[in-house]
């Protein structure tokens, strides 16, 4: 693993850029600030290596970003109704941060701190944890939450990303990872030939807002049914309301629930013309499937501005407005009890 500085986020805290490796030339950097995952370069069906997710050259990209490109999303990934919860009858006032409504941990989430790092290597596997103690209060939230989170790359070209916190007081808690990944390694194209599965038979439509209405419906006969294989884009701009509301896919899928919360396949995304492919494996109930809807040529990243739906995003998850919607599964963590996740990226090619 390699280390080396990548400028302060302000006038005193540093920020260091670590680069994991494998034995077959993967690599993948990753910041403490914001826990960011800022490059991962993986080969096509040639041999040909490209990075496949989207971000910046330099810090000061990641410091005006409103895209949380490759961050870690906490205290409370995805979207709070107004943001308010109640928590055993106490009522609870968040920021208002998208519309009216709260997002992704409010004006300075998880993605926007400065983390602690830790080289936890071991033979064949380069491993980093990243350690952050949100205080009781941090964008309205109960409790100190002090959150690890270890990025690891073995030899088998997987990403594992495991998530631990711990709590003082009864708080709420959703954490993902919000890289946007375009396997053709140009993200001067858009995703929209990138073939997609997800193992879900139903997801949580959501009203104009993008919050849950608290149905769960069925994919079947929709243009939300990716049981089998399907291109981003074949039914994208279908004339349904969802679609619309998102302007294109960006809902949160529910996944078979496994009782023993042991990782299960869970998407796979292929890319026809690189070969490149993806799968995920995750412990979440939940996976945000979002294809860049916003994104309008007005921010500048790596190779250029990003154009509409030229990354998508692969959130696993609970699901939104838990904490409003009791009927779903639960995001309550308190003291004595610990929060933990798994989800594996594995690349390969075809």
């Amino acid at each position: 693993m390699n280390l080396r500085s990548f400028g302060k986020a302000n006038s005193s805290e540093e920020v260091q850029l670590y680069t994991l490796a494998n034995k077959n030339g993967v690599e993948m950097g990753i910041i403490t600030y914001g826990a960011v995952i800022t490059s991962l370069k993986v080969p096509d069906r040639s041999g040909k290596f490209a990075d496949v997710v989207l971000g910046y050259n330099e810090l000061a990209g990641w410091l005006r970003d409103t895209c949380h490109f490759g961050g870690i999303i906490g205290r409370y990934a995805n979207r709070i109704a107004l943001g308010e919860f109640t928590l055993h009858g106490k009522p609870y006032k968040l920021a208002r941060n998208n519309g009216e409504n709260h997002l992704h941990g409010g004006h300075k989430g998880f993605d926007r701190v400065v983390w602690t790092a830790r080289d936890m290597s071991r033979s064949n596997v380069d491993a980093l944890q990243l350690e952050y103690v949100s205080a009781a209060g941090e964008e309205g939230y109960p409790g100190t939450l002090t959150t690890q989170v270890i990025y690891s790359l073995d030899d088998e070209n997987e990403l594992k990303i495991q998530y631990a916190a711990t709590t003082d007081d009864d708080t709420v808690i959703n954490l993902t990872n919000h890289s946007y990944f375009n396997l053709t390694g140009d993200t001067r194209k858009d995703v929209l030939a990138h073939e997609v599965m997800l193992n879900a038979a139903h997801f949580t439509p959501v009203d104009s807002t993008l919050i849950p209405t608290g149905e769960i419906r069925d994919v079947a006969g929709t243009a939300f049914d990716f049981r089998k294989s399907m291109p981003i884009g074949a039914r994208i701009d279908d004339p349904d309301p969802q679609l619309k509301y998102g302007a294109g896919y960006d809902h949160n899928w529910v996944l078979n629930l496994n009782p023993e919360r042991m990782s299960r396949l869970v998407a796979r995304v292929r890319e026809p013309f690189s070969g490149r492919l993806l799968e995920v494996y995750t412990s979440e109930p939940g996976i945000q499937f979002y294809t860049g809807n916003q994104l309008d040529g007005s921010v500048r990243g790596k190779n250029g501005k990003y154009l509409r739906r030229s990354g998508f995003c692969l959130e696993t998850q609970h699901f939104p407005d838990s904490p409003n919607h009791p009927e779903f599964p639960s995001t309550v963590l308190k003291p004595g009890g610990r929060f933990e996740s798994t989800t594996v990226f594995k690349f390969s090619v075809e």
